[in-house]
């Protein structure tokens, strides 16, 4: 089933001589279930293209789908629902609220919106993140692998149709860093999550299942499903 697909995407800053093709004409598609890399230079445009997956930038022409709908065909107050409900994210720098303790961060977006926490899905979650114990510490109170856990963590919690990953590991030394990205991908497996990760490192893409390059706003190497296996160096 494709969870996520995007048909002659653009997006353009400028005009004329000073135009800037940051997205020029991207067409893909996300099998449920996948986790996938877009692997990039800076400024290739990869970064863009995340953020027009998510709804949170619009595009100059072409279509978003997720989870079967045209996100950008959305009111601004419904995006931001469909947002919070159907899309997890993954940030470099984590993002956590700071004066709220781990099981706090985790739950807060399901709370925001109303809804129940599934708190034996959550706990679920933790414990294959090894986190368990520290659901009552302070994010200053954990290393960087440790916040970043938790930040998987919440974008779990609302049982999202997709994660979306930007440089997850970009804070991380090479060792959390592999810790990091294994356990995203054993968690996106142990709970059926399609994951889509932007990096510039072709060696942690190859973790993925799949890997996409983007160059200059354009897709130039479409790998397809390629197996990926994690080994711990």
């Amino acid at each position: 089933m494709t969870i996520l697909e995007t048909r002659n995407l653009k997006k353009y800053y400028g005009s004329g001589a000073n135009q800037v093709k940051a997205l020029d004409g991207v067409s893909l598609s996300v099998e449920e279930g996948e986790f996938t890399a877009i692997v990039g230079t800076s400024g290739s445009g990869k970064s863009t293209l995340l953020h027009m997956l998510g709804g949170l930038d619009y595009p100059t022409e072409g279509t978003v789908t997720v989870d079967g709908k045209e996100i950008f065909r959305l009111r601004e107050n419904e995006l931001t629902i469909f947002r919070r409900r159907r899309i997890g994210f993954v940030f470099q720098s984590y993002n956590l609220v700071p004066i709220l303790s781990v099981w706090e961060n985790i739950t807060l977006p399901v709370e925001l919106d109303g809804r129940r926490v599934d708190k034996s899905y959550v706990n679920d979650v933790v414990r294959m993140l090894g986190i368990q114990d520290k659901l009552q510490n302070l994010p200053g109170q954990l290393s960087g692998g440790q916040q970043q856990r938790v930040a998987i963590a919440r974008a779990l919690a609302a049982k999202p149709a997709i994660i979306l990953a930007d440089e997850p590991t970009g804070n991380l030394d090479s060792k959390t860093t592999q810790e990091v990205l294994g356990l995203l991908k054993l968690t996106g497996e142990r709970f059926r999550q399609t994951i889509v990760m932007i990096t510039h490192n072709e060696t942690l893409a190859q973790l993925c299942d799949r890997v996409i390059h983007i160059e200059d706003g354009k897709i130039v190497d479409d790998s397809g499903v390629r197996g990926g296996v994690f080994h711990e160096e």
